[in-house]
């Protein structure tokens, strides 16, 4: 039934508006704007950006393409984060307050056993959602740590065995040890390696590709680093994001995980973000927007409002340019959202 027209209010029309906008996708000027902006980081390899599931522009400058695997580094440990929601929906594990403790079973066991001297009985008030947030309060792994922790013989033991600078659910404490070690968990709860269990619960129900990536001395695939996929793969997991946990109607996450991945848990030391399970927490021109990274510049951003996915891969050798380069790729984002809104 049509409405008379006196009887939309002003809030209704801007209702409308905003959602015809989110409708709409990118408009080619804006993507031209945002390969002009991309041309001159001459770091980027790849952008992708999806509307609504659906892949509107891609750029390639270097490096792999869009469909060929890349090392995404730190971005890595976003895909964990979805692994794990895909385990507790698959029954593999409980929930995120089951204890890491539980979890490592025999495995931890033995690693207490050829030490000197107890682990700290802290390590039992380490819970998955601990792992998940970066907030297991023992001596991160990464900065100034990371080169003795991997040429280390054991890398879980290393890690579960550093003093603890926080209490388990204090301040984010970014470290790829604590990734590691919900590797490690999941690895020991399920009977699989991380591969398998990733290829079986995320890979399969996406229709991407899982390649094989480094794993520790004792065969524990990297949990939180160095995996390998490629930008279009990034997108269909930004996309199982964007989509409340859903493919096709089947549910891999389980009800409520992306709320509860999308809710600040603690706040990066360098930028201000909150952060979730696995995802970081900002807003760019004016909007919510929820992003994983990795060293070098690796970055997906979901973005619910404008329905967008972008996927942004760059070079991963060192030296990396740091937090300004990230906040360069922001700015990619910020333009792309304002030039689209024109």
């Amino acid at each position: 039934m049509r409405l008379p027209v006196r009887l939309i209010s002003c809030a209704a029309i801007s209702l409308l508006f905003s959602f015809a906008a989110m409708a709409n996708p990118p408009n080619p000027g804006a993507l031209q704007v945002l390969d002009q902006q991309a041309a001159e980081l001459d770091r980027v390899h790849t952008v992708v950006v999806a509307h609504q599931g659906r892949i509107v522009h891609e750029l390639h400058q270097e490096g792999p393409g869009v469909t060929a695997p890349a090392n995404i580094k730190s971005l890595s440990k976003t895909v964990l984060a979805a692994l794990t929601g895909a385990a507790i929906e698959a029954g593999v594990i409980e929930s995120t307050e089951q204890s890491m403790v539980a979890l490592l079973g025999q495995l931890l066991s033995n690693i207490d056993s050829n030490v000197d001297s107890n682990i700290d009985p802290q390590i039992n008030d380490i819970t998955v959602a601990h792992l998940l947030a970066q907030q297991a309060g023992l001596e991160r792994t990464s900065g100034g740590n990371y080169s003795a922790w991997v040429a280390s013989s054991n890398w879980v033991h290393d890690a579960l065995t550093r003093p603890f600078v926080d209490k388990p659910g204090g301040r984010m404490l970014y470290s790829t040890g604590t990734s590691h070690l919900l590797s490690a968990a999941l690895t020991q709860a399920s009977g699989e390696t991380t591969l398998s269990l990733a290829q079986r619960l995320l890979g399969e129900p996406l229709n991407i590709a899982i390649p094989p990536w480094p794993r520790d001395p004792q065969g524990i695939y990297f949990g939180g680093n160095d995996m390998q996929l490629s930008p279009r793969a990034l997108i269909e997991v930004g996309e199982l994001y964007r989509n409340d946990g859903l493919v096709d109607g089947q549910r891999v996450l389980p009800e409520g995980w992306v709320a509860a991945s999308w809710m600040p848990r603690g706040q990066s030391p360098w930028t201000g973000d909150g952060y979730g399970y696995g995802w970081f927490i900002t807003t760019l021109a004016n909007m919510p927007v929820y992003y994983g990274r990795g060293y070098g510049g690796q970055a997906l951003y979901v973005i619910p409002e404008r329905e967008m996915t972008i996927v942004i891969t760059s070079d991963p050798n060192p030296p990396s340019p740091g937090g300004q380069f990230q906040q360069q790729l922001h700015q990619l984002v910020v333009g792309l959202l304002e030039q689209a809104q024109q």
